[in-house]
């Protein structure tokens, strides 16, 4: 009888999720942590919406039509789905899966509405809420993107008030004042879980 090679015998890595309101700079915490981890998998969602000048299907979003987003919910193919903004966003489970089964560590970076899905979904994830040095601070990078008016920018902080009152739910809360600091903190949250 042969034996497997150690090689082939992976252990299960742990999904951490990463969740905070809109503008603390997850996606900018998510781009250092990979370059400070390159081992990490980060999902790439799926959306309903359009591709923004620039963005590749595959790489930013998996771009879908609003048929395709149904099918998906149908054959209970996403970890979990939001609408926001009129449009839907979701996790696809069958990468999240493969990654984990492989022993790769696996992020997902999704607001909180998703978080609580994966929650009900996945207990076992490690969930870490990225919060902002302050809430003046968070409505300065709002107002810093240059992308929205006043009414929308203040929309995003009474949202954002809410979420921050949910950050309890979380096994751990990162400050972000510091990208690199912050992305570090994450990189060694993701570690752990694989030690």
């Amino acid at each position: 009888m042969t034996r497997p090679a150690a090689d082939a015998m992976v252990t299960p890595a742990r999904l951490t999720v990463l969740s905070g309101p809109s503008g603390v700079g997850k996606g900018t915490v998510v781009a250092e942590v990979r370059r400070l981890f390159p081992h990490v998998w980060v999902s790439i969602s799926c959306t309903t919406r359009k591709p923004r000048p620039g963005e590749v299907d595959g790489v930013q979003y998996h771009f879908v039509s609003d048929a395709q987003f149904d099918e998906l919910i149908a054959t209970d193919r996403l970890l979990e789905y939001a609408t926001f903004a009129g449009r839907r966003y979701g996790t696809p489970r069958k990468p999240v899966e493969q990654h984990l089964a492989a022993g790769r560590p696996t992020l997902l970076e999704i607001e909180l509405q998703g978080a609580r899905q994966i929650r009900e979904r996945m207990p076992d994830a490690q969930f870490v809420f990225l919060a902002p040095p302050s809430e003046r601070e968070l409505r300065d990078r709002l107002a810093g993107r240059g992308t929205e008016t006043d009414d929308m920018i203040e929309a995003r902080l009474l949202q954002a008030r809410a979420e921050l009152d949910a950050r309890t739910e979380f096994d751990v809360v990162v400050i972000n004042d510091d990208v690199e600091r912050a992305a570090a903190e994450v990189v060694s949250l993701l570690s752990a879980v694989v030690s």
